[in-house]
């Protein structure tokens, strides 16, 4: 297998096309606590400590748009159907957790909840417990200093077992399906969807790890490699970052 020079592939932004405006959907929102507001470092996503802080957390669990993990990391724009209590341009999340609430779509971190506010309106929106909304999807917006990453779950055991996370999945962008080079074979492989956005596989190749990932979107089903992204001397709990711009 000969893959592209891993300069030029890494350094690569994805260019996938001009984004119309999503059509905003009704639902329901809600909100859970937490000691500092922030988000769970035990979602179903599988993101630990990140889905605590990531986009300022400004989190959410959901419940259908979860779509059995491929939802994880996704991005909604959410706001409340209120003139009394909330803004126009409510508050923008991303996916880290399942959660079902009070026919509500999303349960948001406390700090995304108050977003939905106006100034000084936020315990009367908390005072409601459930607020109406709506919501639609958007791109993802992270720093440029942040590509796609690859992190090493910590419950990976080297070398015989490989769980990894995908973190700062940008854009509109879903991933569907992991796969790492197996080179004996010289073949690609799928890894297991775990759980979340967790996928894991027994006995992984030694050396470096060259990943691809498919991912459905706008522009359709896309499949992007990231060869030698993780090195072969991975360490649980560490990411790698791909530099890949989706």
């Amino acid at each position: 297998m000969v893959f592209a020079a891993k300069t030029w592939i890494l350094c690569m932004v994805l260019v996938l096309g001009v984004v119309g405006s999503y059509p905003f959907v009704p639902s329901r929102a809600t909100y859970y606590g937490s000691p500092d507001c922030l988000g769970t470092p035990r979602g179903a996503c599988g993101y630990g400590e990140f889905g605590r802080s990531v986009n300022d957390a400004n989190v959410a669990g959901v419940s259908r748009l979860y779509k059995n993990g491929t939802g994880c990391g996704g991005c909604y724009q959410v706001r409340c159907a209120s003139v009394l209590y909330c803004s126009e341009e409510g508050v923008n999340v991303v996916v880290t957790d399942y959660g079902e609430g009070d026919n509500t779509d999303f349960i948001l971190s406390e700090r995304a909840f108050a977003r939905l506010a106006l100034p000084n309106m936020a315990v009367e929106l908390f005072s409601n417990g459930v607020v109406d909304v709506e919501y639609r999807r958007v791109p993802c917006r992270y720093s440029a200093s942040y590509g796609l990453m690859f992190k090493v779950h910590e419950h990976s055991s080297f070398p015989n077992y490989l769980a990894i996370v995908l973190l700062y999945q940008s854009g509109l962008n879903d991933v569907v399906a992991l796969q790492i080079w197996q080179e004996d074979c010289k073949e690609w492989i799928d890894m297991r969807r775990a759980f979340g956005a967790v996928y894991d596989m027994a006995n992984p190749p030694r050396g470096d790890i060259s990943l691809r990932f498919q991912f459905s979107g706008p522009a359709g089903l896309k499949w992007v490699q990231a060869p030698n992204v993780i090195p072969r001397d991975w360490k649980a709990g560490v990411a790698y970052d791909s530099l890949i711009q989706l």
